[in-house]
């Protein structure tokens, strides 16, 4: 009899917790630059998703938490992952970095060697994963949005592009191809070949239409 009451006690408890467990919202980290900052704003790309979530009945399943911070590049972002992001114990960490590694290059006579790009990046992916976290890469979408490859830092961007790709392919990572998919929307949508207005607001920022663009390919990823 003793035995059974046990059993029965064990079973409610083991009930309970896996109520619990699944109850508990999805925390997802969006962990960048200016951009991502910029997303937690009225209109920001994260907003929107908290937004399309709502509409979907779906919110109380999602935490949404922007970690952006202008200016950042990759070593920022592994420098400060601690404080930032595994203090939080998040589920998904999307990375969206690389504008600012490039763009400074010219910009501020800074920026990040492609070597050290990849090292940094692979260093953020192992320590996130070691967590039992799971990883989205994003690359980076624009520095200017001409379609005749004339942008200055185009072959650059595209380059460091593909050092995400083949990490993400080497590590496991879903992938947000942001860059593939602007290119595609500005050789649609930019046929008079503007430098920026179309998903920007100064050839790298979004504006609003670029910041809807991101929400709908974050949310294809992100929500299950």
């Amino acid at each position: 009899m003793k035995t059974s009451i046990k059993t029965f006690l064990i079973a409610l408890v083991s009930m309970a917790m896996f109520s619990l467990k699944q109850d508990k919202p999805t925390k997802i980290i969006f962990f960048g630059d200016s951009i991502t900052q910029a997303g937690v704003n009225p209109g920001g790309y994260i907003t929107k998703m908290k937004e399309m979530l709502e509409k979907q009945g779906i919110k109380d399943k999602y935490q949404l938490i922007g970690a952006g911070i202008g200016g950042n590049k990759v070593y920022d972002l592994f420098l400060r992952m601690e404080d930032d992001v595994l203090s939080q114990k998040p589920d998904v960490v999307v990375i969206y970095i690389g504008v600012n590694d490039v763009w400074h290059k010219s910009s501020h006579g800074t920026g990040t060697d492609a070597d050290k790009f990849g090292n940094f990046y692979v260093a953020i992916i192992k320590k996130l994963q070691s967590q039992g976290i799971k990883v989205i890469c994003c690359t980076p979408a624009a520095i200017g949005e001409r379609t005749d490859n004339s942008n200055q830092q185009d072959g650059d961007l595209n380059y460091y592009s593909n050092i995400i790709r083949g990490i993400a392919s080497k590590f496991d990572c879903p992938l947000i191809d942001l860059r593939k998919e602007f290119i595609a929307y500005n050789l649609k949508n930019n046929t008079s070949n503007k430098e920026s207005g179309v998903l920007t607001t100064d050839r790298v920022h979004l504006n609003d239409a670029g910041n809807q663009f991101v929400a709908d390919l974050m949310m294809k990823a992100v929500v299950k």
